[in-house]
């Protein structure tokens, strides 16, 4: 294991390590208030550990053969410099993010280690409840991404290429998204969507089959840090607005109540499926 550095991170607005942890993956854990992540920087393998002070900041300790690199690329997955003082404002005045956004004003989605898991993530959770997803998910990065520690590296788009459809199939994913997700990784350079416009990427990603509106704010969200995208067509957010309009809500209802908020729509998305209106019963957690 490289040598460790160690560093003080000091977040833009309000930060809270525990709440924006979520429930951690393969590639990240939290254990006593301590968050573990390992990912790729400057071409090596890096290992941090971060955990929260009293007065908000942030200690880290990375270990990696490209400390600099490492340490910049951890500010950007905990999403340090994502300044939300706007939105919070905004939820302040609103009815329904006022509670669950005064409940966790410190909460920020986490990004993925790359666009690639993104995308797993977004096939992984089509149709079928967040269990299942998350066990197909692990099934596949268990196959194809590289341990780092008692931890895997994040899948990159080579590592997925690799895969075959019937070996996706086999770890759960159906067929066609088996087969979308080996021909998307093989034909697209994933990470340079980050050098794309939000638009841009939702367009890309929605004129593949198997992909929809929910598929590209999965990925804008978690893939590359954006709140300009919000999660259209998340289950949770349908049965939001089925019980605001009294009526059955389709995926269309989610893109208007979105559009609402603007740019922040992405982080609207993630605070209102914790409405306890969007999580009345549980089951399917999103769409396309």
């Amino acid at each position: 294991m490289s040598a460790a550095v160690e560093t003080t991170f000091r977040p833009r607005g309000p930060f809270s390590l525990a709440d924006s942890a979520g429930h951690g993956d393969l590639t990240r854990s939290m254990r006593s208030g301590v968050l573990e992540l390992a990912y790729e920087a400057g071409g090596a393998p890096a290992h941090a550990q971060v955990w929260q002070r009293r007065d908000g900041s942030l200690g880290t300790r990375v270990a990696s053969d490209q400390p600099e690199a490492a340490v910049e690329r951890l500010r950007f997955l905990l999403a340090l410099d994502a300044d939300h003082a706007p939105f919070l404002d905004l939820a302040r005045r609103d009815p329904l993010l006022r509670d669950v956004v005064g409940a966790r004003p410190g909460l920020r989605p986490l990004r993925l280690g790359t666009v690639a898991h993104a995308l797993l993530t977004a096939l992984a959770g089509q149709l079928v409840t967040w269990r299942e997803a998350r066990g197909i998910e692990r099934r596949i990065m268990r196959r194809v991404c590289r341990p780092h520690g008692e931890l895997l590296l994040p899948p990159t788009g080579a590592d997925l290429a690799a895969l075959s459809p019937a070996q996706a199939t086999g770890a759960g994913l159906a067929p066609r998204r088996a087969a979308a997700l080996v021909r998307i990784t093989r034909e697209l350079d994933l990470e340079r969507l980050h050098r794309v416009p939000s638009a841009t990427v939702a367009a890309r990603v929605e004129r593949e089959r198997m992909l929809g509106p929910w598929s590209a704010g999965v990925i804008c969200v978690y893939g590359l840090g954006r709140h300009d995208r919000g999660l259209v067509g998340d289950l949770g957010l349908i049965r939001l607005c089925r019980e605001l309009l009294g009526r059955r809500a389709e995926a269309e209802d989610t893109a208007r109540l979105l559009e609402r908020y603007g740019p922040w729509q992405g982080l609207a998305s993630v605070h209102l499926l914790a409405h306890p209106l969007a999580r009345r019963r549980a089951g399917i957690p999103a769409a396309a």
